[in-house]
């Protein structure tokens, strides 16, 4: 069985520790491979070889950054079938959606290929008589990202392209469910020329999470996963004086007005609600129909749809949705469904008794779909992340808005309708900080930037796009004056104006 290694500057090593933990195969159930687990003295080791390469790398002209993220993006590319394999394989998603998860990666991979105009401060002549003033954006320095299992190729690819190409050094800690994509990414990134030192991975648990949020050589740590962790990780790591951008959980809404297309937004909850088994941080886990007639429109039309799905091997031909990544995964999904039915939601389409034939160990679940759900009940209010959609039903518009609002998350939420008044209303005033009209997952673009609001971020900014250049960068002010030689103007106490 193939061992999983960290790599430190350059190279693959087991490590000190001696640990090791299991990576499964979610379709079968049975162990594929093991991964070595960091401890304080591995972690230790990337973080020096890291600081070692940083002076070099931090200097080297931003085109030249540029010119390797432009192979890396190509490398990428030229491995997308063995990548999508990887991700199928230990996480479960089918193989094209595997292909869209690499895909949204590399987009973010391309945005940084752009980084010498992305770092372009300002310049102002003559804030005063010979006085210029000028901006610059200079690296944070050595930074660390941990990141969840449910994007194993995306989520590393939002954080470390976009770091080392603003000059920072970076330690990637990989979910140790799903190991096998971030190595090799980092693998490609040292093809692609990135020096040994500039990019490192440690692969571990908790043990290697708390070393690199209390390490005094890490400078910014960048973190997706649950609100529960996400907190722990911001409170941590800004304790010990880290800048921290902490992703966290969700639960969103997609609202359904009287007047919405109900083939269009069926098939959106159906994309959105079960795409990937649920395991989605922007999954639409909770469908709020405006009026009786609305909410039994839509249950009509999506009870066939989801009882047609296409469940199997992520491998599988023609497969829609496979298995969830784990038996914990599996076993907190049916105690969630079951808990609904004993708090009086309606069970539609049970998922509950789904048996892949030939597969009787994998992960596999049907997808479920509950009517008649409210606000306090636990399937309402806790994270599924499984194939599981909750439909509330909503008397009026103001309060399918007041209950979007009064969620603790603020992730993404969605409204379908043909109303742009409505439309227009929605987006602004719901307190989400990412919103879809007639689009069920509004991820943003690259150039964009991704983060909710509420309990779903914790820190100021956002990932990717603008606002991850500026969490990677510091922005540095210089005041510069030339005086004529010969010319003295004595001394003031005075506060320095520019008059």
């Amino acid at each position: 069985m193939k061992t999983l290694n960290h790599l430190i500057n350059g190279a693959a090593t087991a490590g000190s520790s001696g640990r090791t933990g299991p990576v499964f195969n979610p379709a079968t159930g049975e162990q594929s491979a093991d991964v070595a687990l960091a401890n304080n003295a591995d972690v230790d080791a990337a973080v020096a070889a890291a600081q070692a390469a940083l002076p070099g790398w931090s200097a080297m002209p931003p085109l030249r950054r540029a010119r390797t993220m432009f192979r890396l993006n190509e490398l990428i590319l030229a491995n997308e079938q063995e990548l999508a394999e990887m991700i199928t394989s230990e996480h479960g998603k089918t193989i094209d959606d595997a292909k869209g998860d690499i895909l949204r990666g590399r987009e973010v991979v391309e945005f940084a290929c752009g980084i010498p105009h992305l770092l372009r401060g300002d310049f102002t002549e003559d804030v005063g008589t010979g006085v210029d003033a000028y901006t610059i954006r200079q690296s944070v320095g050595v930074c660390a990202g941990i990141t969840p299992f449910n994007f194993p190729a995306m989520i590393p690819l939002w954080m470390f392209p976009l770091s080392i190409a603003c000059g920072n050094t970076f330690i990637l800690k990989p979910s140790e469910r799903a190991p096998s994509c971030p190595t090799r990414l980092v693998e490609l990134a040292l093809e692609a020329g990135v020096p040994e030192g500039v990019v490192n991975l440690v692969n571990g648990d908790k043990e290697a999470v708390d070393a690199i949020l209390t390490h005094d050589g890490i400078d910014a740590v960048s973190f997706v996963g649950s609100t529960p962790v996400a907190q722990y990780i911001y409170a941590t790591a800004a304790e010990h004086g880290k800048r921290v951008q902490a992703l966290g959980g969700a639960k969103n809404h997609m609202v359904v007005m009287p007047d919405a297309d109900m083939d269009q937004a069926a098939d959106a909850l159906i994309s959105a609600g079960y795409g990937s088994a649920g395991q989605r941080c922007m999954a639409v886990s909770v469908a709020v129909a405006v009026g009786d007639d609305t909410a039994d429109a839509l249950v009509e039309k999506l009870t066939p749809k989801i009882q047609e799905l296409k469940i199997g091997p992520g491998n599988g031909e023609g497969i829609e949705m496979g298995p969830v990544v784990s038996k914990q995964a599996h076993e907190r999904i049916l105690d969630l469904i079951d808990q609904g039915e004993k708090e009086g939601a309606t069970v539609v389409v049970d998922g509950r008794n789904f048996k892949m034939q030939g597969y009787e160990n994998g992960y596999f679940m049907g997808g479920t779909l509950f009517d008649h759900v409210s606000e306090d009940m636990a399937i309402y209010k806790q994270e599924v992340f499984g194939p599981v959609l909750s439909l509330v039903r909503s008397n009026d518009y103001e309060s399918a808005v007041d209950l979007v609002n009064r969620n603790e998350y603020g992730n993404g939420t969605a409204i379908f309708t043909k109303d742009g008044d409505a439309a227009r209303d929605f987006a602004e005033r719901v307190q989400i900080g990412m919103v879809g009209i007639n689009v069920p997952i509004p991820v943003p673009v690259a150039y964009h930037s991704f983060g909710g609001w509420k309990r779903s971020l914790f820190g100021d900014m956002h990932m990717h796009g603008m606002e991850g250049v500026r969490f990677y960068t510091r922005q540095k002010a210089i005041t510069s004056r030339w005086p004529k030689s010969g010319v003295r103007e004595g001394h003031s106490l005075n506060m320095p104006t520019m008059q």
